[in-house]
């Protein structure tokens, strides 16, 4: 008999990249999405929420980050006894809290796969796991399911303060960045002029804006994102009048000292090496 999983926002980007995944793996694979249509022929649509996951042994919920929490308290109490229910939002806060309110016959797994629906394999990617009820159970569930993966585990609280860096001061810059090359009216002078910190930047922001709208006003929305943006701003802010000032020793010692604390944790030549390694590649 095939194992089988039902996949709640099988028709977005995540979910349809978790489809062809299961699918892979020899699962029989059940999909509902009241909001995206579900055109992979492997999958056996369900006709309603409730439906899709009354017999299903794990429920994968690929649905917007807002909605998770809500649609874990709609289904918690209509899935069978002994079923894993595996949440993968970008903020665990709100949906470790609606987790914990589930009954007891259902399993809770929380995890935050670290890639888009542009990977090519599990292989090598990284999962952070976020424990709910029984830590060692649920690892286990989901490192028997994405073998190969590297994991990481780490609680709520201290998952979406990382993840406000990781992500949301990230997407928040390439966001702004990506404006200002949008308002650019001769961007192809732009790009003809360009070298390679211009051209791994315009890329990577270029990227991050093939993502929904909301999922990148969701992942610039985490409350952790604040102190760490305000000091961003500040920094630019103090930067900006050291040069109108024409204190070249203050900027000066604030590079040197941003380069021997980064250079602590990381060699600035291996990174410079793989910049170029990348550039490489991609005008091959």
């Amino acid at each position: 008999m095939k194992k089988s999983i039902t996949i709640l926002g099988a028709g977005g980007k995540m979910g349809q990249w978790f489809t062809k995944y299961f699918t892979a793996q020899d699962y029989e694979v059940v999909g509902f999405d009241s909001e995206s249509p579900i055109t992979d022929k492997a999958v056996k649509k369900a006709s309603s929420l409730v439906g899709a996951v009354l017999n299903a042994d794990i429920v994968l919920l690929c649905t917007p980050t807002r909605r998770t929490p809500e649609i874990i308290r709609l289904i918690a109490k209509e899935m069978r006894r002994g079923s894993y229910l595996i949440e993968i939002s970008s903020q665990k806060s709100k949906t470790v809290s609606a987790l914990l309110k589930m009954p007891s016959k259902i399993n809770p797994v929380c995890i935050h796969p670290m890639f888009g629906p542009g990977a090519k394999k599990v292989k090598g990617q990284n999962i952070i796991s976020i424990p709910i009820r029984d830590a060692k159970n649920e690892l286990n569930m989901v490192k028997s399911l994405f073998e190969g993966a590297n994991f990481v585990t780490i609680d709520a609280a201290e998952h979406d303060k990382k993840i406000a860096i990781i992500l949301g001061l990230t997407h928040l810059m390439n966001l702004v960045f990506a404006n200002i090359l949008a308002k650019d009216d001769k961007v192809s002078l732009t790009e003809r002029m360009s070298g390679t910190t211009f051209k791994i930047q315009k890329i990577l922001s270029e990227s991050i804006m093939t993502e929904s709208t909301e999922l990148i006003e969701t992942i610039i929305s985490n409350p952790e994102i604040r102190r760490a943006a305000e000091e961003f701003w500040k920094d630019i802010g103090r930067l900006l009048t050291d040069i109108q000032e024409g204190k070249s020793e203050d900027i000066s010692n604030y590079i040197k000292s941003v380069q021997e604390r980064l250079g602590k944790n990381s060699s600035l030549e291996v990174s410079y090496k793989k910049l170029n390694t990348m550039i490489n590649a991609i005008e091959k």
